[in-house]
């Protein structure tokens, strides 16, 4: 039996065909795995980024609270505001609200303190708390104060804020107002309406101020009380708070949803 002159080859390899669809189909590949972790990734960044303008939100939502719970019957407020463009910009201003803290390295003692919108070239706004070393309202004890004085320390609190709106209400005639500057007296309740960001809905919150009596008045009160002979003022029956010459009832507070008085 004779043998074939030319026998067949024997494959060892891959065509250069097979390569390169094999090449391409790893590529696809690592290509689906990529996308999955940036998709990932991403979705992780957007869970961390909410949560922590929810946390931003809070906080200082936990701040307005407490301080607008604890401020001294003595505190000055001025609740001012403007239209620009369209947009509500406010300046809240609480003054014999001592506040002793570190900034730099060195002990501060803020006497006022102011809560502003600063308006953004984009149209959004930061809310900014801006810390002042000396007196910047007038009030009974202090009548030529520095009312262009500079603030020795600013805080951005939040930012992109598409609306930020107070509106204060008047314990003597429960009527609603949208600035505030009477010496000697607070409002009852504080009324904040905010949004956040481009699509954020409008947050309503309310601040309850808890009514106190100012030292200077109380001793003058008692300093009168005392030249004409009369004995403390009985207790009020129902609940009542008394406030300066009114008294106001749990009942008396007006409810319902906030009108509409600016354009959103």
């Amino acid at each position: 039996m004779k043998k074939p002159l030319h026998p067949g080859t024997r494959r060892d390899g891959f065509t250069l065909l097979e390569l390169v669809i094999a090449m391409g189909i790893l590529a696809m590949l690592v290509g689906m795995i990529f996308g999955s972790a940036t998709l990932n990734l991403a979705l992780s960044n957007d869970v961390i980024r909410k949560q922590n303008e929810e946390s931003a939100k809070n906080a200082f939502f936990t701040l307005l609270a407490n301080r607008f719970g604890t401020l001294p019957g003595n505190t000055r407020m001025e609740l001012t505001w403007k239209d620009a463009g369209g947009k509500y910009i406010s300046d809240l201003t609480l003054q014999n609200v001592p506040l002793a803290f570190t900034w730099g390295g060195t002990e501060k003692v803020a006497k006022a303190v102011q809560i502003s919108t600063v308006q953004r070239r984009d149209n959004y706004l930061d809310i900014v708390l801006r810390y002042y070393e000396n007196e910047i309202l007038e009030d009974s004890d202090n009548l030529n104060v520095d009312e262009d004085a500079e603030p020795f320390a600013e805080v951005v609190l939040l930012e992109d804020v598409r609306g930020f709106e107070w509106r204060v209400l008047d314990g003597r005639t429960m009527e609603w107002q949208e600035d505030w500057d009477l010496v000697g007296r607070l409002p009852l309740q504080m009324e904040l309406t905010i949004a956040f960001g481009a699509q954020g809905k409008w947050i309503r919150q309310i601040f309850w101020i808890t009514p106190k009596q100012d030292p200077e008045v109380m001793m003058r009160q008692l300093q009168q009380q005392g030249q004409g002979g009369q004995g403390g003022q009985p207790g009020l029956p129902g609940g009542e708070i008394q406030i300066g010459e009114g008294q106001i009832r749990p009942q008396d507070i007006p409810q319902g949803d906030r009108p509409q008085t600016r354009p959103k």
